[in-house]
């Protein structure tokens, strides 16, 4: 089918911007006249003109009586730049193919509607699924105003994250290593707990070939316990925030905030511990869409109890450890029934290296019904 020809390549570019236009979905338009495209373009960041601007820009006069293949209906609003429908109009495109509405209340069909009242012909719901899927963060973050919660965790073959002594590097290959690189680059904000930071020091940046992106990274910390001379804190390769309770020392939080980190004090649950729902609340108030959590057994747990998870990675080494005092990686106090235990769905396996990848989502997430009305059906 030709509509779905020309809207296969506009999902393709659509991601050349992968982890580059938060707060904003991934968009990618094509230009068709007389079988020929005649313009492409992507929303490259935040800010900057959207795919249907550049795709009009490339297409020029040509652009009178052609088809657009647009992955996001186009904008009806003024935000940071004005309403694409509106140059759409005014550039004589005669008809729009749109792969799925905007989530976006400010939105919403109103950017189709203006089309249809102007004349345009209108196509709507073309591979609306996988449109959808390129833009999972950005459906959960309008339609929740919750960031897209990614748990990434590396084990052996028997569940162990680390050796009974604490020993944990590196259970996986070189390629899944890379692999979580790439992953880093991809989401807004990287996630780990204190305990992570005392045991591995690590930097929690982006580390590829090609020039990636430095996540926020984003410390819980209760007790302000990081050290000044951490990597997180001293290196000032990318932003850090460190979430801490009322309970912190303020000498400690003085300390920190002397060495130009943020320190984030964070609203406490009634059994004690940073109360993760509402930080993520308040992070996506910052405009961070998406967190990649690469903590601990604890942190893990949390997120999973609290029902915070929307995808895993689990990344699976042909190895056995052993030792009933090793870590697996999800502590707490786990289900008691295993009839209720998290259930996930939709998994892929994939070969990475000598290393096995699992990604999933969890089942009855947030945002589950957003992502099926959107046309992915989940």
């Amino acid at each position: 089918m030709v509509d779905e020809q020309y809207m296969r390549q506009a999902l393709l570019i659509a991601q050349h911007a992968i982890g580059r236009t938060s707060p904003n979905p991934m968009v990618g338009a094509v230009i068709v006249r007389d079988g020929r495209v005649i313009g492409q373009g992507w929303h490259r960041q935040a800010g900057t003109p959207h795919a249907e601007i550049n795709a009009l820009a490339q297409a020029g006069d040509l652009a009178q009586g052609a088809t657009m293949y647009v992955t996001l209906e186009p904008c009806s609003h003024y935000g940071r730049t004005p309403p694409c429908a509106d140059a759409v109009i005014a550039a004589g495109i005669k008809k729009v193919v749109v792969a799925m509405k905007d989530p976006n209340p400010l939105v919403a069909g109103r950017g189709i509607k203006k089309l249809r009242e102007a004349g345009v012909e209108v196509v709507e719901d073309v591979l609306a699924a996988q449109a959808a899927t390129i833009n999972e963060i950005f459906i959960k973050y309008i339609s929740t105003q919750m960031p897209f919660v990614v748990l990434k965790s590396a084990m052996s073959l028997d569940g162990k994250i680390a050796a009974h002594t604490g020993h944990s590097q590196w259970i996986t290959g070189t390629k899944s290593r890379e692999r979580v690189q790439e992953l880093r680059d991809c989401y807004d904000a990287i996630l780990v707990g204190i305990g992570t930071v005392l045991a591995d020091n690590p930097s929690l940046t982006t580390r590829l070939s090609y020039r990636g992106k430095n996540p926020i990274r984003i410390i819980v910390d209760s007790m302000a316990r990081t050290p000044l001379d951490a990597h997180v804190v001293a290196d000032g390769l990318a932003s850090t925030i460190i979430v801490v309770t009322h309970d912190a020392p303020k000498d400690r939080i003085n300390a920190l905030c002397a060495c130009g980190v943020e320190v984030l004090v964070a609203k406490v649950k009634k059994q004690g511990g940073v109360d993760l729902r509402q930080l993520f609340k308040d992070l996506a108030g910052r405009s961070i869409t998406s967190i990649l959590i690469e903590g601990g057994a604890s942190i893990n747990a949390s997120v999973l109890e609290e029902n915070l998870v929307d995808k895993i990675y689990w990344f699976i080494a042909p190895k056995i450890i052993g030792g009933q005092g090793a870590l697996g990686p999800v502590g707490g106090q786990g289900v008691t029934d295993v009839n209720h235990a998290h259930l996930f769905e939709d998994m892929n396996i994939e070969p990475i290296g000598q290393d096995i990848l699992i990604s999933a989502y969890m089942r009855n997430r947030e945002g589950r019904d957003v992502y099926r009305s959107c046309g992915r059906i989940r």
